[in-house]
C-alpha cells in the first residue's frame, strides 16, 4: 500500500500520519447529473481527471473570459453577468434583483475596507429550472472570475430558495426569482398573464421569500404568508411567528406592490388566529375555498437543535475523496499545491492552494460537488469555495493554530519610508488616522467622582484630570446633540484597582445613569485602553501610579506590595501622547530605561531636575504636545531638553542605568471594518457567539440602520471597542447584564481579531444612539421621532414594536403602546400572545384632528381637503379616495406611495425643510433629471431630489420630504429612478 500511495505522488510523511487510502480502490466519486450533461454538450464524455474541455475550447474561452471580466472589480459595489447561450452577458444595473429561475447568474459584490483596500466576494447563483450546462459553466466562470481578481476571493455557490444571508442582503428588502430565462435583449422571457400567487417568507433580519402552492395545506403557524391578487395583497401572520418576521414580511409586501401593481394595490393584514367577525379575513379564507383550521406542528417547539460535532478534512487527489484521519486539524495540515475538502454538517469548504491550476481548481470543485451529490446531503448544505490566503473566519476556526493576519506590507512599509525621511529632516505628510477624527461635542461639561467600594465622592474641577491607576471613578460628560442634551457615563477601572471597587463602580455608573431620567450612554473602560472620545473629553489627561482608596491600601498591604502612589518630590517618568492639544495625555510608566520608545516623547520627575526626552522617530506634532503638557508640571522648573542619543548620565541614572528598548516606528494595523451581530436568547439567556452567533448566520451583512429591530440586542463589533444596542422591546432590563454581555462576546472572540477582554463596552439605548455610534451607519436621526406639522399629530416611531412600526408609517397612523411583554415580544409567540386585533393596535387620526391644527387653517384658504376612505379592519391599507382625478395623477408609476395615505397632500412652505436638504439651492425639476437639456452642475448627484423645492417634491412624489425619507432606501430608489432622478 505504501508503494501505490507514493506512485499516487503521497508524501511518505502524510501516510505515516494516518491518511486513508480505501477510497483509491473505489469507483469513481459519482457526478451530479448537470456535471455528466455538461460535459456531454461540451463535446466530450466526463472525466474525473481533468477538466472537461479541450485545450483549444478553453484557450477560445479564456479569451472571451478577458472581455467580460475587463475591469470587474475595480470599484466597490456590485457586478452581474448572466449565463446566455453558453456566453457570459454582463447584466445592467436597472436589472440588478431580478434573476429568473431558467437562468445562472454570476455575482461579484466589491467593498473598500477601511485600511482602503478593495476585497471581493463571487456568488454564482443557479435557478432552480437552469439548464445543466448552464449551471456547469457558471461554476467554472466565478473560478476564472476569482483568477482573474488575483485568486483573493471567496466563492459561495447558491441554489434557489436556499440563498446565503450574506447573498440576500445585497438585494433589500429581498429575491422574488420571475418564471422564464434571461434575454440580454429585452430584459427576459416572462410570462405576461397574471395569476395569483402565495409567498412563504421566513427570516428576522433577511427575507427568504419562496413561491409556495396556493393551497390552504401551505399555511402554517410559524410563517408569514402574502398571497398576491390582482386587487389585493394579503398579509397573513402565522400566530407563532416573530415580531421580526412580520415586520420584514410587511416590507416584503409593500415590495411586491410596487413592483407588480405600480403601488395600487390595497394591502390587508390577518392575524393568524383571529378570524370571527372579521370581513377581510372571510375575503380571504374565501379564496382558499373557507375557512378551515391549520394544524400545528407537534413536532417543532421553536428551539434549534445545537450540535458542533468536529470537522472532517479531506484531500481531493485526482477525483478521488480522501479522508485525512486525525484527531484535531491544523494549518500545517493544508498544503499550497494541494485542494482539500472540509466538511462540517452544514457547510462545506473546498480550499485551494495557491500553487494549484485553474483546470486543477475546476476538477477539485466538480469532485466536491459530486461527493456531496452521492451522499443525498441536506438542500441546506451551504458550499463555499476559498483559495489560499483568503480563508473566512468560519472556516479558519475549524484548526487549533491558525496564524493570526499579519500587517499589510504595503502600508508597514510606506510608514517606514515615511518615518526615514522625516528624520532625515523632510517635510511629510503623514496618512490621516481615523482613530484621531472626532464624533463628539466636546465643549460640554465633565463631572468626575472617584469609588471607595460601596462609598463615591466627587472631585473637585481643578483635579479631575488625575485619575491613579489604583483607583476606579465614574465619569459623566454632558454634551449638547441635536438641540438636546445628552450624557455619556464611563466608569474607569485602573489596573491596579481592587475587585471591590470595580464591582462598585459599575454599579454607581448604573444609578447615576438611570437618576438622570434622559438621554444617556454607559461605558466600561479600562486603563490603557480608553477610547479616543474618553480622552477628548478631559481635554489633557493625567494617569498616575498608585491608588487613594481603601481597598487599595489594604490590598497592597496584605500582600507585601510597595505604595507606588504619586507625589510631587517623587522621581517619575511620563510618556507623552496625543493628536492634538485639546487631546493630549501624560501617563506614568514604569521608572526603568526599558519604557522609553523612539515613537514617543518623555517627561523625567527627579527632584531638582526636569528632562524632556525626545525619541529620533517623533515629529514636530509629539514636540508641541510634549511643550503643552509641561505646563502641568512644576513651572518653577527649567526644563532640561535630551534628544535621544545625546542622553547626560544623571538622566540614565534616574531610571536605573542604561538599557535597550523599542527603537522601531509603532505601526498601526489598517482599521478594522465593524461587525454586526445580533444576540439569540432562549428563556432569557444568550446562547454561546461561537456556536450560534456566528455559525447559525446570525451577523448581520451590509447593515444598515433599519437592520436595528427594537426587540433585539445587536453587537456592533470594531476590535478597540465593541457597541450594545439594546432595543426598548428586548429581553433583558439591566445594564449590568448588557455589561456582561459585551463581556462574553469579547471572550468568544468569534471573527478571531485577538479581541481583548478590556476593550471598551458601550451600552447604546435604542433612541439615545450618539455621533459615534451612528457613524457607522447612513443615519437618519428622524426615524427615532418624527413629528408632521402639518397634521399636528406625532408619529412616535419608537412606540410599538417593529411590525406596528412599519404598519403605522404605511398606514399613516400612530401605534399605541400595547406590545407584549418584554421576555416574549422578541420570539415567536404562541396564541395566548397573540398581539391585539388591529383595530384595536391602531387608531385613525385623519380625522380625529385637533382644533388647533394647522390643516384648518391651510384648508381655509385652499381647497377642501378630500378625505380617503379608510376602513381600519385588519390592518387594511387603503389609498382610495373620493374621486379619481386623474387629471392630477403622479408622474410616479403606481400613483401614490404617501406614508399618511390616508390623508390628502397638502402643499407646504419651502420653509418646511429637512436635515439633508438644509442650506442646498433649490432648482426646478427640468434640471435635475436624468437626463436633461438644462442639467445642473453644482449638485451631488447621488440625491438630486433633496434639490426640488417642497411643493415640487410633493406634486412630483405625491408625499413630503419628511415622509419620503421614513421610506426604505430600496423604495426610495425606485420611486427615484420611476421619476428618472437616480
Amino acid at each position: 500500500m505504501r508503494l501505490e500511495a507514493e506512485r499516487e505522488g503521497w508524501p511518505r510523511s502524510n501516510f505515516e500520519h494516518g491518511f486513508l487510502f480505501l477510497s483509491l480502490f473505489k469507483s469513481p466519486t459519482p457526478q451530479p447529473s448537470w456535471r455528466v450533461a455538461a460535459a456531454a454538450e461540451t463535446g466530450g464524455e466526463w472525466r474525473r481527471n481533468s477538466p472537461s474541455r479541450t485545450a483549444a475550447a478553453a484557450a477560445s474561452m479564456q479569451a472571451e473570459d478577458d472581455k467580460a471580466f475587463r475591469g470587474a472589480g475595480a470599484k466597490p459595489g456590485l457586478e452581474i453577468w448572466c449565463i446566455e447561450d453558453r456566453r457570459l452577458v454582463f447584466v445592467r444595473k436597472s436589472s440588478h434583483g431580478k434573476f429568473f429561475s431558467g437562468s445562472s447568474y454570476i455575482v461579484l459584490n466589491t467593498v473598500q475596507s477601511r485600511s482602503g483596500l478593495l476585497q471581493h466576494d463571487v456568488h454564482y447563483w443557479v435557478g432552480k429550472d437552469s439548464k445543466e450546462v448552464d449551471a456547469a459553466m457558471v461554476s467554472d466562470k466565478a473560478l476564472e472570475l476569482d483568477a482573474a481578481l488575483g485568486s483573493r476571493t471567496v466563492q459561495y455557490r447558491e441554489d434557489q430558495g436556499r440563498e446565503t444571508e450574506k447573498f440576500l442582503s445585497y438585494f433589500r428588502p429581498c429575491i422574488i426569482p420571475v418564471e422564464g430565462v434571461f434575454s440580454s435583449g429585452g430584459g427576459g422571457s416572462e410570462s405576461k398573464s397574471y395569476r395569483v400567487r402565495l409567498f412563504r417568507c421566513r427570516g428576522d433580519h433577511v427575507a427568504y421569500v419562496s413561491e409556495v402552492p396556493f393551497s390552504r395545506s401551505s399555511l402554517n403557524h410559524n410563517d408569514v404568508f402574502i398571497l398576491d391578487t390582482q386587487s389585493k395583497i394579503f398579509l397573513f401572520c402565522g400566530s407563532d411567528s416573530s415580531v421580526q418576521e412580520r415586520a420584514k414580511s410587511l416590507e416584503v409586501a409593500q415590495y411586491i406592490n410596487d413592483d407588480s401593481h405600480g403601488g395600487r394595490c390595497e394591502v390587508a393584514t390577518i392575524e393568524g388566529g383571529k378570524f370571527v367577525g372579521d370581513p377581510v379575513a372571510g375575503e380571504f379564507w374565501s379564496l382558499f375555498g373557507g375557512y378551515a383550521p391549520i394544524m400545528r406542528d407537534a413536532t417543532s417547539n421553536g428551539k434549534k437543535e445545537i450540535r458542533d460535532s468536529p470537522a472532517k478534512l479531506f484531500w481531493i487527489n485526482k477525483g478521488k475523496m480522501c479522508l485525512i484521519e486525525t484527531t484535531s486539524l491544523s494549518r500545517g495540515m493544508l498544503n499550497a499545491d494541494r485542494c482539500y475538502m472540509l466538511d462540517h454538517e452544514s457547510e462545506i469548504f473546498v480550499w485551494m492552494g495557491r500553487n494549484t491550476l485553474v483546470s486543477e481548481r475546476k476538477a477539485s470543485i466538480s469532485t466536491a460537488e459530486g461527493a456531496i451529490y452521492s451522499q443525498g446531503r441536506s438542500t441546506s448544505t451551504n458550499i463555499s469555495f476559498l483559495s489560499e490566503g483568503s480563508e473566512t473566519v468560519n472556516f479558519k476556526c475549524h484548526f487549533e493554530d491558525w496564524p493570526q493576519v499579519t500587517p499589510n506590507l504595503f502600508e508597514e512599509g510606506r510608514e517606514k519610508v515615511a518615518a526615514i525621511f522625516k528624520h532625515q529632516g523632510y517635510d511629510v505628510k503623514e496618512l490621516p488616522d481615523d482613530d484621531c477624527r472626532l464624533y463628539l461635542d466636546c465643549t460640554g461639561s465633565l463631572k468626575v467622582w472617584r469609588v471607595d467600594h460601596n462609598n463615591i465622592s466627587p472631585i473637585p474641577a481643578t483635579f479631575q484630570n488625575k485619575l491613579y491607576s489604583g483607583d476606579c471613578y465614574v465619569v459623566q460628560y454632558t454634551y449638547n446633540a441635536n438641540e438636546r442634551n445628552g450624557d455619556l457615563f464611563y466608569v474607569w477601572l485602573g489596573r491596579q484597582s481592587t475587585k471591590d471597587d470595580r464591582v462598585g463602580a459599575v454599579s454607581h455608573m448604573c444609578s447615576l445613569g438611570e437618576s438622570t431620567k434622559g438621554r444617556y450612554v454607559m461605558a466600561r473602560v479600562f486603563e490603557g485602553r480608553e477610547p479616543n472620545q474618553f480622552y477628548a473629553i478631559f481635554k489633557t489627561l493625567i494617569c498616575l501610579k498608585g491608588g487613594t482608596s481603601a481597598g487599595y491600601k489594604i490590598f497592597i498591604s496584605e500582600n507585601g506590595i510597595a505604595d507606588e502612589t504619586y507625589h510631587d518630590d517623587k522621581t517619575a517618568l511620563f510618556r507623552v501622547q496625543g493628536s492634538r492639544p485639546d487631546n493630549m495625555q501624560a501617563i506614568e510608566v514604569d521608572l526603568v530605561s526599558s519604557s522609553l520608545n523612539s515613537s514617543h516623547c518623555y517627561i523625567l520627575q527627579d527632584g531638582a531636575f526636569l528632562f524632556t526626552w525626545t525619541g529620533k522617530l517623533t515629529s514636530v506634532n509629539d514636540h508641541k504636545l510634549l511643550s503643552k503638557v509641561l505646563d502641568f508640571f512644576d513651572p518653577m522648573k527649567q526644563p532640561i531638553l535630551v534628544r535621544e542619543g545625546s542622553e547626560p548620565d544623571a538622566f540614565w541614572n534616574a531610571v536605573g542605568g542604561k538599557a535597550d528598548y523599542q527603537r522601531e516606528k509603532d505601526i498601526k494595523g489598517p482599521a478594522e471594518d465593524p461587525h454586526l451581530f445580533t444576540c439569540v436568547f432562549i428563556e432569557g439567556i444568550c446562547l454561546s457567539f461561537a456556536i450560534y452567533a456566528y455559525n447559525d448566520g446570525k451577523e448581520i451583512f451590509n447593515f444598515t440602520q433599519d437592520d436595528l429591530t427594537t426587540e433585539d440586542v445587536f453587537i456592533l463589533d470594531c476590535c478597540n471597542e465593541i457597541f450594545v444596542w439594546v432595543g426598548k422591546h428586548a429581553d433583558l432590563q439591566s445594564k449590568q447584564q448588557y455589561l456582561a454581555l459585551g463581556k462574553k462576546f469579547l471572550e468568544a472572540d468569534i471573527l478571531h481579531e485577538g479581541l481583548s477582554s478590556e476593550a471598551a463596552v458601550y451600552i447604546i439605548p435604542e433612541g439615545n444612539e450618539p455621533t459615534f455610534f451612528t457613524r457607522f451607519f447612513d443615519w437618519d436621526s428622524s426615524k427615532g421621532n418624527v413629528s408632521f406639522p402639518y397634521l399636528d399629530v406625532d408619529l412616535l416611531l419608537m412606540h410599538g414594536n417593529s411590525f406596528e412600526r412599519k404598519l403605522a408609517m404605511l398606514n399613516g397612523l400612530s401605534p399605541t403602546v400595547k406590545t407584549p411583554q418584554a421576555s416574549v415580544s422578541s420570539r415567536r409567540y404562541s396564541s395566548e400572545y397573540a398581539p391585539p386585533h388591529p383595530q384595536e393596535s391602531l387608531r385613525f387620526v385623519g380625522s380625529q384632528m385637533r382644533s388647533g391644527s394647522p390643516v384648518s387653517s391651510l384648508s381655509s384658504s385652499s381647497e377642501p381637503v378630500k378625505p380617503r376612505h379608510f376602513t381600519p379592519i385588519a390592518g387594511q391599507l387603503s389609498t382610495r379616495t373620493d374621486t379619481d382625478d386623474s387629471s392630477e395623477a403622479s408622474p410616479v408609476k403606481g400613483g401614490e406611495h404617501n406614508i399618511l395615505d390616508n390623508l390628502e397632500i397638502l402643499t407646504m412652505e419651502d420653509e418646511e425643510r429637512t436635515e439633508i436638504d438644509l442650506g442646498l439651492k433649490i432648482y426646478p425639476y427640468e434640471f435635475l433629471k436624468v437626463p436633461s437639456d438644462v442639467m445642473a452642475a453644482d449638485i451631488d448627484v447621488t440625491r438630486r431630489e433633496a434639490y426640488l423645492s417642497s411643493g415640487e417634491f410633493q406634486r412630483l412624489f405625491r408625499m413630503t420630504k419628511k415622509a419620503f425619507y421614513l421610506l426604505p432606501k430600496w423604495r426610495q430608489d425606485k420611486l427615484k429612478m420611476d421619476l428618472k432622478l437616480f
